[in-house]
């Protein structure tokens, strides 16, 4: 029999604004430790240097934490022109440099355009993905290098925000497995030159825009009132499935569709996911729709969101 895990029940999505320097996983385990939660999870890393939104799912909402790791992202970017690292930020060495005074907002204009819509990257040396069972960055460490597939992405928006002599600020509105060091160092080699992120924040994710707190906040809040005092900061789990189809199931339904049978829903959709929903709009959790038009349960939250 497997030990309970301690900590408080308490469910919800916090959007925290990730300081620089600190890794994601730390950063979420300082944020459990704040409010004395059972369970965690974050919906996708930034890199140390990189700040701005993540997300992190308590309790329940760590059920749903997939569907935003696999949500669009948008990203503040700024290139620093001429210089390019091993890591492909300004974390890393420099391993090249190239002249970029031929480099002007009129150019960066023609070159962006060419990176919008559906396009391919060669994942980084310095990345999470495996190869034989090793994660890259491992063997980027010990100075090996390994070939990458492309991979497919897509970039949705891609605008300049604007350019100095040496540096261009960009926004990114991108698909999941979009690597922004890839995608800087490729509009670079688009104009002849070099590049490496300077700085990076990430402003949205999914349907989260809105403001951030910070862990100084947390910490300020925590020691005012205890972690308590922390769970008014929490969204609603059902916050991350804005958007999304939806059905709507009766307290009858609700009984059979707990207990894992697919049942019979008045215009559900025809295919693919839906976010269900019971009496006095309770979210149940996720469902699937099966061949035979019937609402299957996929991931059940076990609470009640009146309870949050």
């Amino acid at each position: 029999m497997g030990r309970r895990r301690k900590g408080r029940a308490v469910h919800g999505i916090l959007l925290l604004d990730k300081p620089t320097g600190g890794s994601s996983n730390q950063v979420l385990q300082r944020v459990r430790w704040l409010f004395g939660a059972a369970k965690a999870g974050h919906t996708g890393s930034l890199d140390p240097l990189a700040t701005g939104m993540l997300p992190i799912c308590l309790g329940e909402a760590t059920k749903l934490s997939a569907q935003l790791l696999d949500a669009d992202k948008t990203y503040i970017v700024r290139m620093q022109l001429g210089v390019a690292t091993d890591t492909a930020d300004a974390d890393g060495e420099v391993i090249r440099r190239a002249e970029f005074g031929h480099v002007n907002a009129e150019l960066l204009g023609e070159v962006l355009n060419r990176f919008r819509g559906d396009i391919e990257q060669i994942p980084p040396m310095y990345s999470a993905l495996k190869y034989d069972g090793k994660r890259l960055y491992e063997l980027a460490r010990q100075g090996q290098e390994v070939e990458r597939p492309p991979r497919p992405v897509t970039i949705h928006g891609l605008e300049l925000l604007g350019c100095t002599a040496d540096t261009a600020d960009l926004r990114v509105h991108c698909s999941k497995g979009t690597y922004i060091r890839t995608l800087v160092e490729d509009i670079a080699a688009a104009m002849n030159t070099c590049a490496h992120v300077a700085s990076l924040r990430r402003v949205q994710v999914g349907p989260f825009d809105q403001a951030m707190i910070t862990l100084d906040e947390l910490d300020a809040r925590r020691e005012d009132g205890g972690p308590e005092a922390l769970d008014a900061l929490l969204l609603p789990c059902e916050t991350a499935l804005a958007g999304w189809p939806e059905v709507s199931l009766d307290a009858n339904s609700v009984f059979y569709f707990r207990r894992g049978q697919p049942i019979q829903v008045r215009g559900a959709p025809t295919q693919g996911l839906v976010a269900a929903y019971g009496p006095e709009r309770t979210l149940l959790g996720l469902a699937r729709i099966d061949d035979d038009g019937r609402v299957a349960p996929k991931r059940l939250l076990e609470f009640s969101p009146q309870a949050l």
